[in-house]
């Protein structure tokens, strides 16, 4: 099994140093894209392989990419920003590859700025991550003394700066438009769209924004084609993933397996399964604003296609665990203070609503609930959704509230009979 994004990292030791990078191929993907290829020619080449964004939303990056103005006419200031906040709770992917080779994420982003002819790059990285603050900061150093990043890259015609920004740390900074206003030294909310960021995004110039694991990506499709990235993975959609379990498992953990790969597979192979004496109850599949799934979805393969038919999404493929011991209306209640602290107050829907869900929860949770109260939740459910806010917070919030009350509405009314927690 080829897992081209963590074959070279080793748990519990320090990433490759540049020269220790390049023996093993590193950078040999930047020069035939700077010195061979036009950025039209690197442009097909991603839009070929089918690569789909791995930060939650799963657009295309080709066609991402295809947005930006090209051309004589086209703004000479643009930008290439990588998302490295990773506040989706649940969610540690990224950490895993910016602490185990960053290397590997810069030579992504040259690709990428080339592509798109972006001549400043920022990495927005999460306000905790300080490790990976030491380790990037030194690879962007040597990445510098080699000459692969600055002016004149590798003796031609195209430059590229690429800095460090590290961001003080919200949720709202993982809406690529809040991430930009934050970057400029704003107030992180999201802006209006239209325009969308490729044709005015960072200081009004057109910008990309990608995950780190979507970055990191590049220099192997460049290097091995289009043809043997879709081959990687067990559906149609392109590519290796790299999951995550969290939970009580036995085996909590990141594996880089073929998009695709079965609930089943990576909870009860990788993670280990349950640990003893816990069964399996609900399964949030990428993150904490994806909605629930159960055991029978266990065989549903985890790509973008296979979990949307089935009412979730793939998110960022890190899956939580909810286990039989587990009150699950505690659990809501946890996932909807965080969401509701973390709301920028922009739009009201989503700066009252989250509040009211969040204390309508505990309310249950402390005794204290009612049977209407589960028709309101619905409704917040509903008035919070998709079109009904400024941006995809609010609803993403609701994804797992909805779901909960699908599948343990049992739970919920217990809470109120009883008026009291079964779990406590």
């Amino acid at each position: 099994m080829e897992k081209p994004l963590t074959q070279h990292i080793k748990p519990n030791e320090p990433p490759m140093s540049l020269n220790e990078y390049e023996k093993v191929g590193g950078y040999k993907a930047m020069q035939r894209a700077l010195k061979e290829l036009q950025p039209k020619d690197v442009l097909k080449i991603i839009s070929d392989s089918n690569l789909r964004g791995r930060g939650g939303a799963g657009f295309p990056t080709g066609m991402k990419w295809s947005f930006v103005p090209m051309g004589d006419n086209a703004p000479k200031e643009k930008y290439l920003v990588c998302n490295a906040d990773e506040m989706e709770p649940g969610t540690f992917k990224d950490r895993l590859l910016l602490e185990g080779n960053p290397h590997q994420l810069i030579e992504g982003m040259i690709i990428a700025a080339f592509a798109i002819q972006a001549n400043k790059g920022y990495i927005f990285l999460r306000w905790a991550y300080k490790t990976a603050a030491e380790l990037i900061l030194k690879s962007i150093a040597e990445a510098y003394n080699a000459g692969y990043l600055g002016k004149n890259i590798l003796g031609t015609s195209y430059s590229f700066d690429l800095y460090l920004h590290t961001s003080v740390g919200r949720y709202m900074c993982g809406e690529e438009t809040g991430l930009l206003n934050a970057l400029e030294g704003k107030r992180a909310t999201p802006r209006a769209k239209p325009p969308f960021p490729q044709v005015s995004g960072l200081f009004g110039k057109p910008t990309i924004v990608n995950n780190v694991e979507t970055l990191s990506f590049v220099p192997h499709i460049v290097n091995n084609g289009a043809e043997w990235f879709k081959k990687l993975s067990l559906t149609g959609e392109g590519g290796t993933k790299i999951y995550g379990v969290s939970g009580k498992v036995k085996n909590p953990n990141t594996w880089e397996l073929p998009l695709g790969t079965t609930m089943r597979e990576i909870i009860f192979e990788h993670a280990g399964g349950m640990r003893d004496g816990l069964k399996l109850k609900g399964i949030l599949p990428g993150g904490a604003s994806t909605d629930f799934l159960t055991e029978e979805h266990l065989d549903v393969n985890m790509d973008f296609t296979s979990v949307g038919k089935v009412g979730s999404r793939l998110g960022t493929g890190t899956l939580i665990i909810l286990d039989d011991k587990t009150c699950p209306v505690g659990m809501l209640h946890n996932l909807e203070h965080f969401f509701a602290q973390e709301s920028c107050g922009w739009c009201t829907p989503c700066r009252d609503g989250l509040p009211w869900v969040e204390k309508i929860l505990l309310s249950i949770e402390e005794g204290d609930g009612r049977m209407e109260d589960l028709d309101l939740l619905a409704y917040h459910s509903k008035e919070l959704g998709p079109g009904r806010t400024f941006c995809a917070l609010a609803p993403g919030a609701v994804e797992p509230l909805q779901s909960s009350l699908k599948y343990f509405r049992e739970d919920y009314e217990m809470h109120i009979k009883n008026k009291r927690c079964p779990w406590r």
